[in-house]
């Protein structure tokens, strides 16, 4: 009898692999923003508020598509509606670069991130149909691990670019590998097992099998449906942490290489990319670790909560330090903070949702979630521009981080049968 630690698992090297990179892209066309406007200056000057507002209003576009992607998704094909993304978001990416005043700047940031906003629902319904509970933390931080693996090698890349070609010229050419990329995605993957010609016949009975028992598991959606569902109180509250936590990420995001070419003034912005990549790095493995141990312990909620505290810290404390080693070893706790909730959260709704509903309740969490992508950056561009230092935003990042991790650890508790002890005895079992 075939056990699930010897059933083959191709799945982990064809799907999550090729997502990665695919979102990879997309979040250096999002992010490369962060590194190319502190450049931007000479012949495109903006204010602190203008910049907040140029990396922002990505996020305000973001939210459109949420859930019509996820539903799309869902009950047409992830394949062809993220295929169909790529095609877009790599056209408005490059417009990026053509743009030839702030209004315009505004326009393509909103445009980019209308088509991205679909891409992440629907890669979330993509892995939900391969990958069982038990394995679904690791699943995601896995993709999402893409996130920091873009910030660590997009960073340098970017600088040195900035270094040698005009910032015009490097938006167009970073906005070229998702058309390229989509071709791949189309001939690699699959929404499904049974749709899959290099899935074995074992692997697709497991995942199927497991599956259908997560789904049994679940409480009955009955005659909920949609309505119930947005009106279900954890959907709120999953709605509120990400917000929190997303306002505190962006903003530390975006103003992240500014705060390095402040430290290392003169450098080149070569150096500044590869200084950038230092933090995503320690990022990353936190990803990867806090996402193994949330499937092994089955506790969602100190996953998300507990980086949180850790990113406050080094956001307060990074307020008493200024230049040197210390203050680039905060801004590593600070990043490894607030990337490692990722794969444990985006596993919570799958805990007590029917994949019936669970579109719905992904793509409204990350609409709704992702407008802190606008607050985070605005508000440390508007605080810089009222009191001349990034201090004060870094401390109001701080405060959005605080509410997320007091809601996620107080409000969040398991209240099914799947909740976060479930989750554990299925990985003992």
């Amino acid at each position: 009898m075939t056990t699930a630690a010897t059933v083959p698992a191709r799945r982990w090297t064809y799907v999550i692999p090729v997502a990665a990179i695919m979102y990879m892209l997309a979040y250096l066309d999002r992010n490369n923003v962060s590194i190319i406007l502190p450049y931007m200056d000479e012949d495109f000057p903006l204010s602190g508020s203008a910049k907040g507002m140029a990396g922002g209003i990505f996020f305000v576009g973001y939210m459109f598509l949420q859930i019509p992607a996820a539903v799309l998704a869902a009950r047409w094909s992830a394949r062809k509606t993220v295929f169909i993304l790529m095609i877009a978001w790599g056209l408005a990416a490059m417009a990026c670069g053509l743009v030839r005043s702030e209004t315009q700047l505004y326009v393509a940031r909103f445009v980019l991130g209308v088509f991205e906003g679909g891409v992440w629902p629907a890669v979330l319904i993509l892995l939900a149909s391969w990958f069982p509970l038990r394995e679904r933390a690791r699943a995601n931080a896995l993709w999402m691990a893409c996130l920091p693996i873009s910030s660590i090698l997009m960073a340098p890349l970017s600088g040195w670019m900035l270094d040698h070609l005009d910032w015009r010229t490097v938006f167009v050419a970073q906005g070229l590998p998702p058309l390229v990329w989509a071709v791949v995605w189309w001939f690699a993957i699959a929404d499904r097992p049974s749709q899959a010609r290099w899935v074995s016949p074992e692997e697709r009975a497991h995942v199927e099998g497991a599956l259908a028992e997560d789904e049994a598991a679940k409480p009955s959606a009955g005659q909920a449906g949609y309505g119930q569902t947005l009106r279900d109180r954890r959907v709120q509250l999953l709605v509120l942490v990400y917000f929190c936590w997303i306002t505190g990420f962006y903003g530390f995001n975006l103003w992240l290489p500014s705060v390095i070419k402040s430290m290392t003034g003169d450098a080149s912005a070569t150096a500044v990319g590869w200084l950038t990549a230092v933090p995503y790095t320690v990022a990353l493995a936190a990803m990867l670790y806090n996402a193994a141990r949330s499937d092994r312990t089955g506790n969602r909620r100190a996953a998300v909560a507990v980086p949180q505290v850790v990113a406050i810290a080094g956001l307060l404390a990074g307020q008493l330090v200024h230049g040197g080693i210390a203050q680039m070893a905060l801004l590593c706790v600070v990043a490894a903070g607030v990337y490692a909730p990722y794969g444990p959260f985006w596993a919570m709704p799958a805990q007590v949702l029917r994949f019936e509903v669970i579109a719905v309740a992904m793509g409204l969490i990350n609409a709704l979630g992702n407008l802190g992508g606008f607050m985070g950056p605005y508000l440390v561009g508007w605080l810089t521009d009222l009191t001349g230092s990034q201090d004060a935003g870094f401390v109001a990042l701080a405060g959005f981080l605080a509410a997320g991790a007091a809601v996620s650890w107080f409000c969040l508790r398991p209240a099914s049968p799947v909740g976060d002890h479930a989750v554990a005895a299925q990985r003992t079992a």
